[in-house]
């Protein structure tokens, strides 16, 4: 006991960046902090590791308390450590990012004065949290090309005009319409459905759904997610 009694003693947490999509921009969940140091500054989303629960689950309650989702995409992404971070206490950080579908209700905790932002329009942030951010949007844009982890920000039905959107914002660029769904139909992980969306025009635009089952089946059978010609 001796050997664990000497160490030093040290906080850690856990901070969310929670992505949007609203049909049109990638957006970026921000909160207030309310405490010092930093009172009134805009904040991620974080909280410290409790005894009785590991980080995933961590993280899920602190997702949870603040949009009052669960089962939403959230993955582990990277550790901050820097002495000064925190000047308060040292704490060492792990980062999450979470995914999610705007068009559906998020009961946002009213107690952090919390704010959707587009990420082009997002403040600047506390501690270390812009890095964080920039580092989130790197790793969701090379993610975004070698996972199909686009359809967590969208409804369960589209049109493939609005997952050409989720691939737009997410990397930053216009993307050919041909292309793009000549890309997507290859990877044959779609299901088309005899129902069209007509909120846009009269003709309306077919549906489709992401075939999870399907997905996994081929991964399975050493299927590789490539978009966009990421190797």
């Amino acid at each position: 006991m001796e050997n664990y009694t000497e160490q030093d003693k040290f906080l850690l947490a856990v901070d969310c960046i929670i992505f949007g999509f609203d049909k049109q921009d990638l957006k970026i969940l921000l909160i207030k902090r309310d405490f010092e140091p930093e009172r009134g500054n805009w904040s991620l989303m974080g909280g410290f590791l409790k005894k009785n629960e590991n980080l995933d689950e961590a993280a899920n309650r602190v997702l949870h308390h603040l949009t009052g989702l669960e089962n939403v995409y959230l993955e582990q992404l990277q550790t901050y450590s820097a002495l000064d971070r925190d000047p308060v206490e040292r704490t060492v950080s792990v980062s999450y990012f979470a995914l999610i579908n705007l068009t559906e209700k998020t009961k946002i905790n009213e107690d952090f004065s919390a704010k959707w932002f587009t990420i082009n329009e997002a403040p600047s942030l506390i501690f270390d949290h812009n890095q964080m951010v920039l580092d989130a949007i790197s790793w969701l844009r090379y993610s975004v090309s070698t996972k199909p982890i686009g359809f967590e920000l969208l409804p369960e039905k589209f049109t493939m005009k609005q997952l050409q959107s989720v691939y737009e914002v997410i990397l930053g660029e216009e993307l050919d319409k041909r292309n793009f769904i000549n890309k997507i139909n290859a990877l044959d992980i779609l299901i088309k459905i005899e129902e069209k969306d007509r909120s846009s025009s009269r003709k309306g635009s077919f549906l489709y759904t992401f075939d999870e089952v399907k997905y996994k089946a081929k991964v399975a059978e050493g299927f590789t997610f490539k978009f966009m010609g990421v190797k």
